[in-house]
């Protein structure tokens, strides 16, 4: 009792010395010894005199949550939220307790003083237009409190109410100079007002966002001890700025005491306004005044933490943040910050250790809430994330940032309807929200949603005209369309607001490499790699502009060649090949490589010819049949777009595939019928030689992805040395098609494994995860369940799986089968085998009797920090296995050659064509288990699916069934007669005869040169 009497004697003579700080220490040591409701109220008056006003508007509420008829609560928080600029808040607050005080016993000074409040802020509702400030002030000083007497122990203190007159009279400065001093909430800095942050954001979503990212935000904080984080350029840095700092002026203090001296608090008090109003070395220089009279002073450690981390110099602020947690371990407020700096420098751990912390000093803070949740979101920890955030939102509804964040963390784990629904309330709270109609375009292209991002990203163009932001978005859904010419002109205005964004220089470069601008992708490509980063992801951007920058130059060179002479399989140097392939650093290429000739010489040879570019008769007869037939390659499930480019590009291969195959049958029918003759006369010999001769592409042997001296004998010579007749391999076939796809999105790097280094000898391959730590990967995720009972099966059938050393891990233990049985997730599977480990699926051999080949490896490795798994699957393309499929590859196409070249040739009856059909889904089954391309496996197969069909006078007019990806049918499946199963049911009663395409120009002729391939595959964008 005693104690808390000295306290209390203690806490009036702080107050009657204006030392709000120490006396907001006071009242927390007693409220931690019991909480009285007007110690709680004491202590929100004493922040107000910090203008501390978020905290004021917490203990406030803590207030009424215990007494609800506590009008001076209502005076305090009405004040809060009008020094925040939040004056209909205000107004609600004070009408709540003024409705109070009428119905019940209530203290006549503070009801008078509700009244005036509410005539001041509404006058044009009261009987008088307008209170003077000298009534006001006259009013207030009308009834002082006397502090003669000595507290009482039940932990009222209504003696240092007699400073409300000072409180009171500094109401006049908040209303009347329309002050916000809010302190903006984000800890970044690379711009300083919020015209300057709504055009320097760079990035939505987790693709391009900083190293340096700044600290989560919140939306209304006001003050020092309450704000969260600065202005992020990278992704959402406007959503915490909030209407009340683009309201804000300057705060003129005018509080100087009677005896002339200057007291700390005020000087934290001015300290503090300089940093909202951007003056931070000035409010450094405050604040150091301070730290030498007290160096261990933690407001001002504080105060100048947060300026220097609105500076950048964050190891200086978390030193600060340090020092003012030693000097008062309970400061919840510095726990918060260096977890905010900490978050900004990348240290996810600690920050999240941090902010935890401070949770324990303020159970119930949104704020604190909302920032570990976006901590936990950019730590990939979106389980975590979600749990944070939605806890934020239900303590404070109005926090537009959280929403948009639980959206994107409930969006990465597979929540799509709750996410939708978080990101449409964000926009409900502020329709101006430009990060939240931002986020919500992002989600809608992940989802292959395009008509509803381009309304997002319309809107929020009408919002903000010069929000850089929404013009690379948009170039980045017209990229993904296949619309290069338009993204092109969105990226470009993007640009003219934020010219060094490299997201922009670099997809703009991209688009114009795309459709034959060779000189502006050099210099686009170019500025990319002279722009100065701040993040690993930007620098993969680097390091691609440097491998694609040489692309275009062996593109432009070829421009005016035939395109059989374009062959990045063939002339692109191996070592090139591979570091492009793993988005490697250039440095050992630039050494070890030879370059691309300079853009003069390239451009001499590849400038696009006028005859390239004319559209022809025979041209637009082939695009329009392209059109009709590419679009059916497309996949209906989440995540892939539609791609108009892409489309095309498989039409016109698929044409071309089908005029040289058909010519190839031809011959062979030639030599069948000739067989056939001789056989009749006693002279038939069984043809043994393999179909894989002289590639039909234009160009000769220079163009040939054959590799007869690399992996196998089974690669033939060029012509078949016992008929002289030209023939196709299976390869031939494909490289068809994976030459059109290299031609038609230079950004992908498409090659053939096997033309790769030497690090195709340690089984380079394919990496398609669905689940990436706790994201459940949008276009792959529908096929976990699936995956999961694939690999089951195989423990089941196998009873071991292999380490990451390839070391065998035995399952047949006892107990493991009942384990496998009742496995349900990466965790148990995990659980069971105790490790990292991989199996393969297998591939019935239809070649070779009895032989199973590998298939695909099932993955499931544990993340590091992160939570959650790799489960994925890949396809190492080793020596040995890529002469297995080569020789089932090989059987595959004579199977179909065979079928077709017999007694069928040419016929138009569907029925028997029934084993030709078989033939050409069983090589494609085996084409997708061997996946032998860094990437493009699936819409290659699909391709010359297409092609193969088309040959055999038979066209697909239907489309892939919604939900369903032939590839993964495939790789999912043991046995080529399940996948036939399986695809016929959907593919056979959609498909017709047809000849029409052999009336088709000549692909070959018709596009002879890469130029007129590139301007065929760009010229409906124009």
């Amino acid at each position: 009792m005693n104690s808390a009497i000295s306290e209390r004697v203690e806490l009036a003579k702080l107050c009657s010395s204006r030392d709000w700080s120490k006396a907001i220490r006071v009242l927390d040591s007693l409220l931690s010894q019991s909480c009285a409701i007007q110690d709680i109220c004491n202590r929100a008056f004493c922040y107000s005199q910090l203008e501390l006003h978020k905290h004021v508007v917490k203990d406030c509420d803590k207030a009424l949550q215990l007494d609800p008829t506590l009008l001076q609560a209502y005076i305090l928080k009405g004040r809060a939220f009008s020094a925040l600029g939040r004056k209909d808040d205000a107004i609600a607050v004070w009408e709540q307790g003024y409705e109070h005080a009428l119905r019940q016993p209530a203290d006549l000074k503070q009801l008078l003083e509700l009244e005036e409040l509410l005539r001041v802020a509404k006058p044009g509702k009261q009987d008088i237009s307008i209170i003077s400030d000298n009534h006001v002030v006259d009013l207030k000083l009308s009834t002082p409190v006397s502090l003669s007497r000595v507290p009482h122990v039940d932990g009222k203190l209504n003696e240092t109410l007699k400073y409300q007159n000072e409180y009171n009279t500094s109401r006049l400065f908040q209303e009347h100079s329309d002050v916000s001093n809010t302190l903006t909430d984000n800890f970044d800095t690379h711009s300083r007002n919020s015209d300057e942050e709504r055009s320097s954001g760079t990035g939505v979503s987790e693709k391009s966002e900083h190293c340096s990212k700044s600290f989560a935000s919140s939306s209304n904080s006001s003050d020092i001890t309450e704000s969260q984080c600065l202005p992020n350029t990278s992704s959402d840095s406007n959503n915490e700025i909030g209407d009340e700092a683009k309201r804000s002026t300057k705060f003129c203090v005018a509080k100087i005491s009677k005896t002339k001296s200057i007291s700390v608090d005020f000087r934290l008090s001015r300290g503090i306004a300089q940093v909202n109003e951007g003056n931070y070395a000035y409010a450094v220089s405050i604040f150091d005044q301070i730290l030498k009279e007290d160096p261990t002073y933690p407001e001002a450690l504080i105060g100048r933490g947060t300026a220097y981390a609105f500076q950048r110099e964050l190891e200086a602020a978390i030193s600060d943040f340090t020092k003012a947690i030693e000097s008062k371990p309970s400061a919840g407020e510095a726990w918060k910050r260096r977890g905010q700096a900490r978050a900004a420098l990348g240290e996810s751990i600690e920050a999240i250790e941090d902010l935890t912390k401070a949770l324990e000093f303020d159970p119930d803070s949104a704020d604190i809430l909302h920032e570990r949740g976006i901590v936990n979101f950019k730590f990939k920890d979106f389980d975590a994330a979600v749990e944070d955030l939605s806890a934020c939102v239900k303590l404070d509804e109005n926090n537009k940032s959280a929403y948009t964040y639980l959206g994107m963390a409930l969006s990465s784990i597979g929540e799509y309807k709750r996410a939708e629904e978080a990101h449409l309330k964000s926009i409900q709270l502020d329709q101006s929200f430009l990060e939240a109609w931002a986020h919500l375009s992002q989600f809608y292209q992940d989802l292959a949603n395009s008509e509803k991002a381009f309304k997002c990203l319309q809107q929020v163009i009408q919002i903000d005209g010069r929000y850089a932001k929404a013009y690379h978005l948009r170039g980045l859904l017209l990229h993904g369309m296949g619309e290069h010419r338009k993204a092109i002109k969105d990226l470009s205005i993007g640009l003219s607001i934020e010219n060094l964004n490299i997201e922009c220089l670099y997809l703009r470069a991209s688009c114009y490499h795309a459709i034959g601008e060779y000189a502006d992708a050099v210099k686009d490509y170019d500025a990319a790699l002279d722009v100065e980063l701040d993040s690993m992801e930007k620098f993969v951007l680097q390091c691609l502009a440097f491998y694609q920058k040489e692309i275009a130059l062996y593109t432009a060179s070829k421009a005016n060649s035939e395109f059989s002479w374009f062959d990045i399989d063939g002339d692109i140097d191996p070592l090139f090949k591979e570091y492009w392939c793993k988005r490697l650093h250039p440095k050992n290429v630039c050494e070890k490589v030879f370059r691309q000739p300079p853009l003069g010489d390239s451009l001499k040879k590849g400038k696009l010819k006028k005859q390239d570019m004319a559209i022809t008769k025979h041209k637009t007869t082939l695009l329009l049949a392209a059109d009709s037939i590419g679009k059916k390659i497309q996949y209906n499930c989440p995540g892939f777009l539609p791609n108009r480019r892409q489309h095309r590009m498989a039409g016109l291969a698929a044409i071309e595939i089908a005029q040289k195959v058909s010519k190839t049958w031809r011959s062979l029918q030639a030599d069948w019928k000739h067989s056939n003759r001789s056989s009749k006369s006693g002279k038939r010999h069984r043809r043994k030689e393999r179909i894989s001769l002289a590639s039909q592409n234009r160009g000769g042997a220079g163009c040939s992805t054959s590799s007869s001296s690399e992996t196998s004998a089974l690669y033939g010579s060029t012509e078949d040395r016992s008929s002289s007749r030209p023939m196709m391999s299976w390869q031939d076939v494909y490289s068809l098609a994976v030459k059109w796809r290299q031609i038609s999105e230079p950004c992908d790097p498409v090659v053939w494994v096997n033309k790769l280094s030497e690090e195709f000898n340690s089984g380079f391959g394919s990496h398609t995860p669905m689940v990436l730590g706790q994201a459940k990967v949008v276009r792959y995720f529908p096929n976990y369940e699936r995956t999961l009972n694939v690999a089951k099966t195989i423990m089941r059938d196998k009873r071991f799986v292999q380490n990451k050393s390839d070391e065998p891990i035995d399952l047949s233990k006892e107990g493991k089968s009942e384990n496998i049985e009742h496995a349900k997730s990466c965790d148990d599977l995990y659980e069971l085998v105790g490790e990292d480990f991989w199996l393969a699926t297998w591939c019935n051999s239809t070649a070779f009797e009895g032989k199973q080949l590998e298939g695909t490896r099932i993955t499931l490795v544990k993340m590091g920090q992160q939570r959650g798994y790799d489960f994925a699957i890949r396809t190492p393309c080793t020596p040995s296995r890529w002469e297995e499929f080569d020789a089932e590859m090989t059987v595959a196409w004579e199977a179909i050659c065979n079928a077709y070249c017999g007694e069928t040739y040419g016929s138009t009856d569907i029925n028997a064509l029934e084993s030709v059909r078989e033939a050409i889904l069983r090589m494609t089954y085996y084409w997708y288990n061997f996946m032998p391309l860094s990437r493009g496996t699936s819409a290659v197969g699909f391709v010359v699916l297409l092609g193969l069909l088309l040959a055999a006078n038979m066209e697909f007019a239907g489309s892939i069934p919604e939900g369903v990806q032939v590839d993964w049918e495939a790789i999912l499946n043991f046995d080529p007669n399940s996948f036939m199963d399986a695809i016929k049911s959907w593919l056979y009663p959609s498909i017709k005869i047809s000849t029409s395409w052999k009336d088709f120009p000549d692909v070959a002729s018709t596009f002879a040169t890469t130029g007129s391939v590139v301007a065929a595959l760009s010229s409906y964008d124009d």
